[in-house]
């Protein structure tokens, strides 16, 4: 009886290894996002019946969630503040859909998190300031919503960041002089916001810098001088922007760039001839690959 007793518990042992599911805590917080983000309305639905490492767009990874791409699936309404719960996340694309709403202030509790993809959505309100603890952040791409407020200082804490994209939102105010210190960061883009003042000098500092867009915003002054010691730059642009001076584009005349763009207006222009028959306009259409 011993041996069939020690046999049944390691069989219910081994069972319950193997099938093995994640904590009552995530899938409560998965079905919470599910279901304010209009779930029955997806283009790939969950079954919630099912193993949750079967759910469309979920990776499980020794029994925790560490990926959810629901990358253009027809979410719609609000992101769920229980998306803080996901602690394990490594990678959240909520790409093309139509989410509105806030981003959760509960989303500073994913210190593991290094790809956070919000673009192409109808989000709105200010990024919360907590963004900045994310500190294992590699790309955080937010461009096409409706976000405003000013660029928190705090992104400045991201310094694994390699690509930061908040392009056509409603930003205002200056750049905050914190991101000089995204040592790592290769793409800039805030086209299409409502920026002001000078830039900040310490942008100068981003070496590994390959694309910077800064067109139509509202930037005065001067081009800063400590551009020229960007040296990995390959896209670049400034256009529709009230820069009082171009001196500083000097530098331009030893480098070759795949995109430029400036205020062509010679009137304004203060450095020599420069040749650029091998530049062309950036093509502002983002685009996303599904998996």
């Amino acid at each position: 009886m011993k041996k069939l007793y020690y046999l049944s518990f390691s069989l219910l042992f081994l069972t319950t290894v193997c099938f093995a599911e994640v904590s009552q805590k995530e899938k409560k917080a998965l079905i919470d996002i599910y279901e304010t983000a209009n779930g029955t309305h997806w283009v790939k639905k969950w079954d919630l019946k099912t193993p949750v490492s079967q759910w469309h767009g979920i990776t499980v990874e020794n029994d925790k969630v560490v990926e959810i791409n629901l990358f253009h699936n027809n979410l719609m309404g609000a992101i769920s503040s229980q998306i803080g719960n996901l602690e394990n996340l490594k990678v959240l694309n909520l790409a093309f859909n139509s989410l509105t709403g806030s981003l959760p202030a509960e989303i500073a509790n994913l210190s593991n998190l290094k790809v956070l993809k919000l673009e192409m959505n109808r989000l709105n309100g200010e990024l919360p300031e907590g963004i900045g603890s994310l500190i294992q952040l590699e790309e955080l791409s937010a461009f096409n919503n409706f976000f405003t407020g000013e660029i928190p200082a705090t992104l400045g804490n991201l310094t694994a960041l390699k690509v930061l994209n908040l392009s056509s939102n409603e930003f205002y105010g200056d750049i905050p002089n914190s991101l000089g210190a995204l040592s790592q960061l290769e793409t800039l883009g805030l086209f299409e916001n409502r920026l002001e003042g000078a830039i900040p000098r310490d942008m100068g500092k981003l070496s590994k810098l390959k694309e910077l867009v800064l067109a139509n915003n509202r930037f005065i002054g001067d081009i800063p001088s400590e551009f020229a010691d960007l040296a990995s730059l390959e896209v670049f642009q400034i256009q529709n922007n009230n820069f009082s001076s171009f001196k500083a584009l000097e530098f331009l005349e030893t480098k070759e760039y795949l995109v430029f763009d400036y205020d062509k207006d010679d009137r304004k222009l203060e450095f020599k001839d420069i040749n650029f028959s091998k530049t062309r306009m950036a093509d502002t259409k983002f685009e996303d690959i599904e998996e």
